[in-house]
């Protein structure tokens, strides 16, 4: 596959109306074809190293394109203001809160463009926010993390959860488990801003989606020995 074109006519092909209805309930909004994320990625795999045939994709506004496009992009070869603009531009949740933190986290200014994020009044940079920084602990040896920094977000989790944004919450808490699960040094300090928010409140709509228990979740990787065993990638 060599054009856009010929990239959204197989998107088209391989879309179905349940699979449109599924992504509906669980927050996707406008145009998409209703692709299931194994289809994707067989069609990533065709893509793969075409970064200018990424661009185009995101830019189309279609929710399979995109996401697509965040599974094809080498987020290390982008810019600070492209990862911006993706992050700006996301039309719905899913996007903000998944393809944006994944391709951000690769990049050189994850760190950066993380704590802007987490700043802002929007709901949905804000998530991309929480969730890149969540990303660079899954990604980024402790010895290279600042700590400290960590420490302040975790209080931060806990002084702002409860009237934080709907799926900021969500992330927030997310956060919470990543430095339980990622960060070997801020086990116990995870633990204790787990114990601290409890059980998070997030409305998630029209699905049978759970918000995770952070203590519980950290707990659990405890128990099986893998508490700072890094990934290589956010993608999934």
């Amino acid at each position: 596959m060599e054009s856009l074109g010929e990239v959204l006519a197989e998107l088209e092909k391989k879309g179905s109306e349940g699979t449109r209805k599924t992504l509906a309930r669980h927050g996707v909004t406008g145009e998409m074809f209703g692709v299931r994320v194994g289809d994707l990625k067989v069609i990533a795999k065709k893509i793969k190293g075409k970064q200018e045939l990424a661009y185009e994709l995101y830019e189309t506004g279609n929710y399979d394109a995109m996401y697509l496009a965040g599974i094809g992009v080498d987020g290390s070869r982008m810019t600070k203001r492209q990862i911006e603009a993706w992050a700006k531009s996301a039309p719905c949740d899913p996007i903000a809160a998944y393809i944006v933190p994944w391709v951000a986290t690769e990049s050189p200014w994850a760190r950066e463009l993380a704590l802007k994020w987490i700043g802002s009044k929007s709901e949905r940079i804000a998530t991309s926010g929480w969730n890149t920084y969540a990303g660079i602990l899954a990604t980024t040896d402790d010895a290279e993390l600042d700590l400290g920094e960590i420490k302040e977000l975790l209080g931060r989790v806990m002084e702002k959860i409860v009237t934080a944004p709907n799926r900021v919450r969500y992330a927030m808490n997310g956060f919470v488990i990543s430095v339980g699960a990622y960060v070997r040094p801020l086990l116990a300090d995870a633990k204790r801003a787990a114990r601290a928010i409890g059980t998070v409140e997030v409305d998630m709509g029209d699905t049978a989606c759970k918000v995770p228990h952070a203590l519980s979740d950290i707990e659990k990787i405890e128990k099986m020995g893998r508490v700072g065993k890094k990934r290589k990638t956010m993608r999934c």
